[in-house]
């Protein structure tokens, strides 16, 4: 039945968490290198953020007869848990500690929707939204691939939670009216997903174009500056919204990697990286 297909090719795990048992379903199938440096993740993001105040979660489906929604139920089936473990990853990725001055959250409302799209977030001072689409959901499951919607699910999670957390430019402007805004508000939160084994080994790297594209453009550079000049780039690069006022991408990376550095001498060398590496 569709209980078991959703379930199929899962491996279940029960894990003790403070007196608690949950149940984890994992894909092996699906498993890559960068998913294997997200579990030691895991692991740190709970020791370190184990005790930091992630508010009120709340879960509306409003969607509840959609068969997207009952595919996420049973994937996911204690949402509340899933969303805290994701938000303590995409703190730990932002952040160096729990010292730092890092976004409130108060209540954090999570939804299910029966909408066009992927998933979105809004709000703020410390009242913020998640939206995910039951349609999309439902679109994965086409070829009852359960584990792909899982890791879909994770990986579109893992980008709105960056957006609820992430520290945002000052002095030029917002999202809806300068591109430098949005260019990193994006770029930061698909680099978060990178990092973290949110797409799989060998998805989509687009070449060409600019790091003022936002979204993967602008994440996959992030993330090589991470790996290949500042292990700690992505949380200078989160605080540097607090501390680089004006804001911008040059600024930002005189600022984490030294004053000899420029932004577009460092995309070019980025792009004959991937050009080599094709």
């Amino acid at each position: 039945d569709e209980y078991e297909k959703i379930l199929s090719g899962f491996r279940v795990m029960f894990v003790l968490v403070h007196g608690d048992i949950f149940m984890i379903l994992e894909a092996p199938e699906h498993k890559t290198e960068k998913d294997a440096s997200a579990i030691v993740l895991n692991e740190d993001s709970d020791i370190i953020w184990g005790e930091f105040f992630l508010g009120r979660i709340s879960f509306d489906d409003k969607a509840p007869h959609s068969k997207g929604s009952r595919i996420f139920h049973r994937l996911i089936p204690d949402t509340e848990v899933y969303i805290r473990q994701l938000s303590r990853i995409v703190l730990h990725t932002l952040y160096e500690s729990p010292e730092e001055c890092i976004v409130p959250v108060h209540h954090l409302r999570f939804m299910l929707e029966d909408t066009d799209g992927v998933a979105c977030k809004w709000g703020g001072n410390g009242e913020v939204a998640i939206s995910c689409s039951t349609r999309h959901i439902e679109g994965l499951f086409k070829d009852d691939d359960a584990a792909k919607v899982y890791f879909e699910i994770r990986g579109v999670l893992l980008h709105e939670l960056t957006h609820v957390y992430q520290q945002e430019p000052q002095g030029i402007g917002s999202y809806g009216t300068n591109r430098e805004f949005r260019a990193f508000i994006e770029g930061m939160a698909d680099a978060v997903r990178i990092a973290n084994g949110g797409f799989h080994r060998g998805a989509y790297r687009p070449t060409g174009g600019s790091y003022m594209d936002g979204y993967l453009h602008a994440g996959h550079f992030f993330v090589w500056l991470r790996d290949y000049k500042d292990p700690e780039f992505l949380r200078k690069l989160n605080r540097s919204a607090l501390e680089v006022v004006p804001w911008s991408f040059d600024g930002v990376v005189k600022y984490a990697l030294g004053s000899e550095y420029h932004i577009d001498e460092l995309w070019r060398e980025y792009q004959r990286v991937m050009e080599e590496e094709k």
